[in-house]
């Protein structure tokens, strides 16, 4: 429903996920909408029976921003696509999909390392199965371990080590510096203080000092538009991926607005939906519908409009990186979504859907060792 003319928006609380409602609130405010976001806690318990039965298993932190929406208590919910179920319920719509971001990966390092470059068995942090399996398939000798929490949490932990011996060896050349006050002949191995190297860092910087170190990481990969839309690209280095070798997650980059289906969601549309990156975006989850894989496989979908056609390019791979279905097509723009059907149904046959059962079983013994599947273990952007 709509009160007084402004359009109450439903996001998740993460500085990530309100730096992304920003973006679709200033789109919309360009447009002489007056907007409201509202912050939505995300805990699975506020979710009643019926709607966790209308709304499906998986993305559970986009459910209950949907359920106020289902509930006529918002106008709509701003999500990161790649989080969101294929399956919604008929009331609901994707009212928009803004002008997509940068869809692709990152590797992150201390020096800006490219992936090539890491030592032999390098540690690489990441929970996205996909992100795994693409990293050991180029690189089988990594040890990829699990790396959760918000953009800033996992730079932090990246950064940590060095960061943290670095303050260690100036405080001890501090400690030499003052023992030798009045000594001509001493050379200080460092030309600030600690203090006053201190005050030159990042506020980043600083909170990572703070930071207990369970992991010692060489590297972790993110997506490019959440380090961006974070805040945080200016203050770390990192190589770009190529999307041919770590085909991105479908929908990555993009943002979508779900309405109710009606005059509101045809409003929101208007204003500030991108055909292209619809069409894109749309054939990318169509195939993933389709294949059936959702969060337990590693399954990497991405789409580029190319003229009258829609490039597609998919590959779906076992947990280690091992075993691969890779397979790229042109789609005509004209009848995206039936083509992207017949290409998921020639990718199941070739392999992928037996692929995608073998990660189903895995998910399902993890689920009976710890109560809770990797659907609905969130990793952050």
């Amino acid at each position: 429903m709509r009160t007084r003319g402004t359009l109450r928006l439903a996001t998740r609380g993460s500085t990530l996920a309100r730096r992304q409602a920003s973006l679709v609130q200033e789109a919309l405010e360009d447009r002489r909408y007056e907007v409201e976001l509202v912050t939505v806690d995300t805990t699975g318990d506020q979710i009643r029976d019926e709607l966790i039965h209308r709304l499906g298993k998986t993305g559970a932190f986009v459910r209950e921003l949907d359920e106020r929406v289902l509930e006529g208590d918002l106008d709509g919910a701003i999500h990161s696509m790649k989080d969101m179920p294929t399956e919604q319920p008929e009331e609901l719509v994707t009212a928009a999909v803004p002008e997509r971001g940068k869809p692709g990966d990152i590797l992150v390092t201390p020096d800006g390392s490219r992936l090539e470059e890491l030592p032999d068995g390098a540690t690489v942090g990441t929970s996205s199965l996909r992100r795994r399996a693409q990293l050991l398939s180029e690189r089988p000798d990594l040890t990829v371990e699990p790396l959760r929490g918000n953009v800033d949490t996992r730079l932090e932990k990246l950064l940590a080590p060095a960061l943290q011996a670095e303050h260690e060896e100036r405080t001890e050349a501090d400690k030499e510096r003052k023992g030798n006050t009045g000594n001509d002949d001493f050379e200080p191995e460092f030309d600030q203080t600690v203090d006053d190297w201190f005050d030159g860092l990042s506020e980043l910087e600083r909170q990572t000092l703070g930071r207990e170190v369970e992991t010692e990481f060489d590297a972790i990969v993110l997506a490019q538009a959440g380090l961006e839309r974070s805040g945080f690209a200016h203050y770390v280095d990192y190589r770009k991926l190529p999307t041919n070798a770590f085909v991105p997650a479908p929908g990555q980059g993009a943002l979508a607005v779900t309405a109710v289906d009606g005059e509101t969601a045809r409003e929101i549309q208007s204003v500030i939906d991108h055909p292209r990156s619809r069409v894109e975006t749309t054939v990318e989850r169509t195939i993933l519908a389709e294949l059936g894989g959702g969060c337990i496989a590693p399954i990497g979908i991405y789409a580029v409009v190319q003229g009258e056609y829609v490039h597609a390019n998919v590959s779906v791979f076992d947990r280690d990186g091992e075993e691969s279905v890779v397979a790229g097509r042109d789609l005509p723009i004209e009848s995206h979504v039936e083509a992207a059907r017949d290409f998921a149904q020639d990718l199941a046959d070739r392999g992928a859907a037996e692929l995608i059962e073998q990660a189903r079983e895995k998910a399902d013994e993890d689920e009976d060792e710890d109560g809770v599947s990797e659907a609905e273990k969130p990793e952050g952007k």
